[in-house]
């Protein structure tokens, strides 16, 4: 915990905001900046002391929720409610909802990335946005129902992917890892509490998985598609992570002159013609 740092960071917050931000009345005029301390106190449900104290860096290190209490008091934003908890050396507590709007130039990159199946996903799993070739070598995404575009409950629950992956074991226990880090992350969630909750009374895989508390996910590096219409297709798996909205990227792309790479290529020309004549 740096409590110097700490206390100037909160300082800084609080000298930024006016009465009005927060639904408080201007007053008389201030011979301060921003809101006064038991302004925010109040906003925060902590006494005035102790947040003096924090200011002040000589209180010891807040609770996550003190600290969830103080960053809403604050109007902060997500980067800087974890800042803030980064200096006081605890986790960070997020009260909102996890976001499923893809940026738009993220959505031009999906068609303009040449022989690559390149999809997005929410941080509970849902994909929200794919190109044609990944509608070709997956599943078209587009005729699903949203819960069925979600790849934790596909994978756990079911329905099966049209066609057969191998890495299905090692996604499974992926997907339980992340899960739980999401959960960490929005807490009060209803998509992402009620999926877990779900999944946890569905799947005894599942339910068994979550009880070994693992949060270090392995990365998947490649990944065989079992597909009817060109065979086995052995990608690499990149994910990229979109900070801003708590999103990841996700690209399969083959060797250049692999005969995975000419797969591709004929998938890329067939597109969901492929499916539909299955």
């Amino acid at each position: 915990m740096d409590k110097q740092e700490l206390g100037r960071f909160l300082r800084s917050r609080r000298e930024r905001l006016r009465p009005q931000d927060v639904g408080l009345p201007s007053g008389p005029r201030r011979r301060t900046p921003g809101l006064r301390r038991e302004e925010i106190a109040v906003l925060a449900h902590i006494s005035t002391e102790y947040y003096v104290r924090l200011e002040q860096g000589r209180a010891p290190r807040p609770s996550g929720e003190v600290l969830a209490g103080i960053a809403t008091a604050l109007r902060l934003t997500d980067a800087e409610s974890d800042h803030l908890h980064v200096l006081a050396g605890t986790a960070p507590i997020r009260t909102g909802l996890h976001r499923r709007d893809v940026r738009p130039s993220i959505l031009a990159l999906l068609e303009r990335l040449p022989l690559t199946a390149a999809f997005v996903t929410s941080a509970a799993f849902e994909v929200l946005a794919w190109n044609d070739l990944a509608a070709a070598l997956m599943e078209d995404f587009g005729r699903l129902a949203p819960a069925d575009r979600n790849l934790a409950r596909r994978a756990f629950l079911g329905p099966p992917p049209l066609f057969a992956i191998s890495d299905t074991a090692q996604f499974r226990h992926h997907v339980v890892m992340e899960l739980r880090a999401t959960l960490a992350r929005y807490p009060s969630d209803p998509a992402v509490t009620g999926l877990v909750q779900e999944l946890r009374d569905g799947s005894a895989e599942f339910a068994r998985l979550w009880e070994r508390h693992d949060v270090q996910p392995l990365p998947v590096l490649t990944k065989t598609f079992h597909h009817p219409a060109v065979g086995p297709i052995t990608v690499d798996c990149d994910g990229l992570a979109l900070v801003d909205r708590d999103q990841h990227l996700v690209l399969y792309t083959a060797p250049p002159g692999s005969r995975d790479a000419e797969a591709l290529a004929l998938l890329n020309v067939l597109g969901t013609e492929s499916i539909d004549a299955l």
